[in-house]
Order: structure tokens, then C-alpha cells, then sequence
């Protein structure tokens, strides 16, 4: 296992330097951003679509890889049905640019293959591969996020490992938090060098957020050497989410003005240096946790 992830850092690695090699002045590469969590059910999938529809709204060109091989379903929350998909790229059939998706605010999708099991596992040559196809698309975008699997399977540490940077994502529940612990363990345990940054989705509050995420540091700070992990922000629980989904249309679009919608947006403008002022009006309790965050970025 360690000597294939050192490999796909290799290549990866590779692909980079040829790209800088190949452009000149300040034009940007494509940064690729993991969203990754210990256990399903914590809104990785539908954190990563809206993120990158927000993204796209501050002038950020955005390409989304639906990773979650053998369960993918970003198509599903956008209620498409794509005719082709990484199933015929990893065989052969098609390129990558013959089966992305164009979807709302000019987001382009790579679409997975859901209920094929053929994906769950793939061959170290057959994600190599497909890999050097990805790179195909370097200058086509300012962010890659790719959504993975929930856990810590092969496929989930080799897309991880591989990327510039790492959102794990959880819940406040205990048992979520013990998984998201789970899968930085893992990461540091592979050598993971880079900054893991955490999102706490489905907070009551910002309080119960911060207490959530500060647990957590602390424990990963104690135990995990060399592990570095940043309390990225807070995505409040809103009915407006799963509403949404029943209408099969994101959040940011279905309810642009929700709570969700406002994490989404400060934590986009955040990743990308742009200003964004929220019309959501909680209270002092709140305003307090956020000029708290605010301190500790």
C-alpha cells in the first residue's frame, strides 16, 4: 500500500512540475481539494457540490470528480442521469472531457459510477492511468474538488494523499467525530504532510460547532506527531438541506439565503481571498463565535 501511494504522490508530483515547466508569468494551476470524512452521512457529497457552486459565484473556475466510486450520486442531488461516466474513462471508451457534465453556475462535473462495483476497487495501473488523464485538464480550472467515499479505503487515501489540500469533514455526534479522528490517524500514519482542514456541518449552533472541532484538535494535537489540522468553519444545521434534496437541486441555489448557505459562502470567499458579508441575522451568541473563528485564522 505505502509503495503505491508513493507512487501516485510521484506522478502526481510529476504532472505538476511539468505543467510549471510549461506555463510562464502568473498564470494559476488548478488546485485540487480532497473532501474526505470518517463516516457516511455527515453531507460530505452535498458539501462539496455546493462548495464548488459557491466558488464558481466568486469568479472561480470549478471542476468537481465525483470519487465515491461504486456510490457516486452528485449526478443524483442535481437530478441528472448521465449517459457515460468514469466507468468508460478507467475502461478505455471514452476521454475525460467526453463525459463532464456543464452544471449550474458553469460548474463542470466528472460524473462516477453508481451501483458499479468494478469501481470500488481499481487497479493500481487502472488509477495511474486515469490519473495522466486528469492532467489533461490542468489550465481548464482554478479548483478540482473531488468527493470521495466516506472511510478510509484504498481508493479514498489514494485520492486523498494525492491532493494539494484536505477538507474532512463531520458532525458534532461522537461517534462521527471518532471516524473523522479515524481518518486523520490514517493520513498522518501515511506521512500526510500538508494542513488537514476540518468543517463541523450540521451544528446547532456556532457554540456547539466550536466545542466539537476544538475536541477534536486537541486530541489529534496530543496523540498524532507532526499532524497539523486547521478548524476550517462551521456549516449550521438547516432544514433548507434536506428540502433541497427532495427537490433534487442544491441548497445554494434552492435556498440562497438559509443558514447552510451562508457557511457555504464564508467558507468559499475564505478559500479563494474574496469578501463576503452574511444576511444571516443569529444573534449575539453567534456573531460572538464567529469574530472568534475570525481571530483564530
Amino acid at each position: 500500500m505505502s509503495s503505491q501511494l508513493d507512487r501516485l504522490r510521484a506522478l502526481t508530483k510529476n504532472l505538476k512540475m511539468k505543467a510549471e515547466h510549461d506555463l510562464s508569468g502568473n498564470e494559476k494551476f488548478t488546485k485540487v481539494i480532497t473532501v474526505a470524512s470518517g463516516k457516511g452521512g455527515v453531507g460530505k457529497t452535498n458539501f462539496t457540490l455546493n462548495l464548488g457552486l459557491a466558488l464558481a459565484e466568486f469568479g472561480q473556475r470549478v471542476l468537481i470528480l465525483d470519487a465515491d466510486l461504486g456510490l457516486a450520486n452528485i449526478d443524483v442531488i442535481l437530478g441528472v442521469s448521465p449517459k457515460f461516466n468514469l466507468y468508460h474513462v478507467i475502461n478505455g471508451e471514452k476521454d475525460i472531457a467526453d463525459i463532464i457534465l456543464e452544471g449550474p453556475n458553469g460548474i463542470k462535473i466528472i460524473p462516477g459510477g453508481s451501483g458499479i462495483s468494478e469501481l470500488a476497487d481499481l487497479k493500481e495501473w487502472e488509477l495511474e492511468r486515469f490519473l495522466l488523464k486528469l492532467s489533461s485538464l490542468e489550465k481548464e480550472s482554478d479548483y478540482l474538488l473531488i468527493d470521495t467515499g466516506a472511510g478510509i479505503s484504498k481508493s479514498v487515501l489514494n485520492f486523498t494523499l494525492a491532493a494539494d489540500e484536505i477538507i474532512v469533514i463531520t458532525t458534532p455526534e461522537p461517534t462521527s467525530l471518532t471516524d473523522a479522528y479515524g481518518l486523520i490517524k490514517t493520513l498522518n500514519k501515511h506521512k500526510y504532510i500538508g494542513v488537514i482542514k476540518l468543517v463541523i456541518n450540521k451544528a446547532i449552533d456556532y457554540e456547539e460547532g466550536e466545542i466539537a472541532a476544538n475536541k477534536l484538535k486537541i486530541v489529534v494535537s496530543r496523540f498524532l506527531k507532526n499532524c497539523k489540522l486547521e478548524i476550517f468553519g462551521f456549516i449550521l444545521d438547516d432544514k433548507a438541506v434536506p428540502l433541497a434534496v427532495k427537490k433534487q437541486q442544491p441548497f445554494l441555489l434552492d435556498s440562497p439565503t438559509s443558514k447552510a448557505a451562508d457557511g457555504i459562502y464564508s467558507l468559499a470567499s475564505k478559500m479563494c481571498n474574496q469578501l463576503y458579508e452574511t444576511n444571516q441575522a443569529n444573534g449575539l451568541k453567534d456573531y460572538f463565535y464567529k469574530i472568534v473563528s475570525f481571530f483564530k485564522t
